[in-house]
């Protein structure tokens, strides 16, 4: 959507292979069908490659970036989740603002902007005193860690917790911290635990015991510095120092919130050239619940947390969040700024919500360019979680823009 239409009256979409004119409660508006972006990882910078439910492909905002942004424009996501639209902006020269009400995203986010080198990882994570045995009064985690495993993530966690009391985490710590807390479950020997499901969701103790029961598993010990260390020279094995000197400087500048996406009076009207976004569908994720075991590592009150994220488990309570939510980003949106706003398919596709979408951002005061609808193959992690292509989960993008 966009404040005003750009002089050509619609943005440059090539690769589209059939164009529909749909008419939206009196709104008539194209929805352009094609394959605008490959769907495979590996083609994204290796910076991305950070564990989160629910993100979009970093292709997905590269797209927009390229077309409706230029070097030094501000560039927005108000459900940041894993900070793909912000990080993908400030790869590419353009100022950054990323607002989650969840404060996992910042701490996934901004150690990117000013990412370590692997050998003042290394050299941070030899000075940090690691103990030989659990201690504490934390919750049981040995369903998940060898013995020495989770003494050395209690000796991490401790480390952190108290430089971030004392005001004194730095850039490197606040990298530590990220990796670490995206290594702490998962699915093969680079995770600090064992066998459980994909790293973007932890499952409870005893749903964890119950695989262990299942697959006769025992925690093996793991290598947490080993593995932090393994991790960030994997982070960052394409980042060039172009690109590195880029994300600093976006660093330097940019706004990194935590708060509801409807009220951010941190960001001044009309300054924003583009928003690149996909909210929560419909209360579908719960993610505090996905993230109990990271918010627990990095000393976020999970229940706090869930509280302030608005739920919307019915279609006329997602309707209102939003609604607001476009009133704010109208408010924010410079003339001839874009949002390109990113639903998918949610029930099998018998709700499109991009349909839904339109009207709420006409309402605020924009315009629709159109619908773009991208075709869009499953990757193996689909396939761990029972989705088959064109079954179920979300078979395409639908950017509402």
């Amino acid at each position: 959507m966009t404040v005003l239409d750009s002089p050509a009256g619609r943005p440059p979409w090539e690769n589209a292979t059939s164009i529909e004119h749909v008419d939206l409660y009196g709104t008539v508006v194209d929805r352009i069908h094609g394959e605008f972006w490959t769907s495979r990882q590996r083609q994204a910078s290796s910076l991305h490659e950070v564990s989160y439910r629910g993100c979009f492909k970093p292709q997905l905002p590269a797209f927009f970036i390229e077309r409706l942004s230029q070097e030094g424009d501000l560039v927005y996501d108000p459900f940041s989740g894993r900070g793909t639209t912000a990080i993908e902006a400030g790869l590419r020269g353009r100022r950054v603002a990323a607002n989650d009400i969840n404060p996992l995203s910042r701490v996934m986010t901004r150690p990117r902007f000013d990412p370590p080198t692997v050998s003042e990882v290394a050299s941070r994570l030899a000075t940090i005193p690691y103990g030989d045995s659990r201690g504490g009064s934390g919750p049981d985690l040995s369903m998940f860690y060898h013995e020495r495993t989770e003494a050395e993530i209690l000796s991490l966690r401790d480390y952190l917790l108290e430089r971030e009391e004392e005001g004194s985490l730095d850039s490197i710590d606040e990298w530590i911290r990220m990796v670490a807390m995206n290594r702490l479950t998962g699915h093969s020997r680079g995770f600090f635990s064992v066998y459980t499901l994909p790293p973007n969701q932890a499952v409870s103790p005893e749903r964890q015991e119950k695989i262990n029961r299942e697959r006769g598993l025992v925690p093996e010990y793991r290598d947490t510095r080993a593995l932090i260390v393994k991790k960030t020279r994997s982070l960052l094995r394409t980042v060039t120092p172009g690109e590195r000197e880029r994300l600093c400087a976006a660093g330097e500048t940019g706004l990194f919130l935590s708060g509801d996406a409807r009220k951010t009076p941190a960001i001044p009207d009309g300054c924003v050239q583009l928003t690149v976004t996909s909210p929560p569908f419909l209360d579908v994720v719960q993610y505090p619940k996905d993230n109990w075991l990271r918010c627990w590592f990095c000393g976020i009150d999970m229940e706090a947390t869930e509280k302030r994220m608005t739920v919307t488990r019915s279609l006329s309570e997602w309707k209102r969040v939003m609604q607001q939510t476009f009133q704010e980003l109208f408010r924010i949106t410079r003339n001839g700024g874009h949002v390109a706003f990113e639903v998918g398919e949610v029930k099998r596709g018998t709700l499109r919500l991009d349909e839904v979408v339109v009207p709420l951002g006409v309402r605020a005061g924009f315009s629709c360019v159109g619908i773009l609808v991208n075709t869009q193959h499953f990757t193996k992690t689909s396939h761990i979680w029972g989705v088959d292509n064109n079954s179920s989960g979300t078979n395409t993008n639908r950017i509402v823009v």
